[in-house]
């Protein structure tokens, strides 16, 4: 089985579902949150497409300590901004996919906070988990969209709003 192919195109179909969301994003809502303990709109959709970015980092690291980096989440205040990032943390990841060989998806990989361990997977795993992440969070954004009436894309078949696929 050729799993990096198949992590390659997954990938790919959740960038296309991603990109449609992100055309339609509200310059407008940055801030609308449904709930005091949500995270904001554009803080959220920033991280949805940061997480494109993962998989690069996982092939290319053995682990992530929280306490030991100097990560900060990007400020983003645009749709324009968001389709860069996400169009560009896509392609690192597609790229670090297509350098790596099946042998580097059972290396191990880790989240950590100064030293100790928190999670850890299989790098395969791991960015399953990512893929994984990135459906939740653009799941989080559609119902964000649908509380301020903005008609939802369809994602993986039509859509309430979008019934032709």
């Amino acid at each position: 089985m050729d799993t990096l192919s198949q992590l390659k195109n997954e990938l790919q179909e959740e960038y296309q579902t991603t990109r449609k969301f992100f055309e339609i994003y509200p310059d407008t809502k940055n801030d609308f949150a449904p709930h005091e303990k949500s995270m904001k709109m554009m803080p959220l959709a920033t991280h949805i497409g940061e997480v494109f970015g993962w998989a690069d980092t996982m092939l290319n690291t053995s682990d992530l300590d929280f306490a030991n980096t100097d990560y900060k989440p990007k400020q983003l205040s645009t749709k324009d901004d968001l389709l860069k990032v996400l169009d560009e943390n896509h392609q690192s990841s597609q790229n670090a996919l297509s350098n790596a060989n099946e042998d580097d998806l059972n290396q191990y990989w880790a989240l950590k906070n100064n030293g100790e361990e928190l999670a850890k997977w299989t790098k395969y795993g791991s960015i399953r988990h990512s893929l994984n992440q990135i459906t939740h969070h653009r799941a989080q954004l559609g119902v964000y969209y649908r509380l301020n009436d903005i008609p939802l894309p369809g994602s993986y078949g039509p859509s309430a709003d979008h019934p032709g696929f």
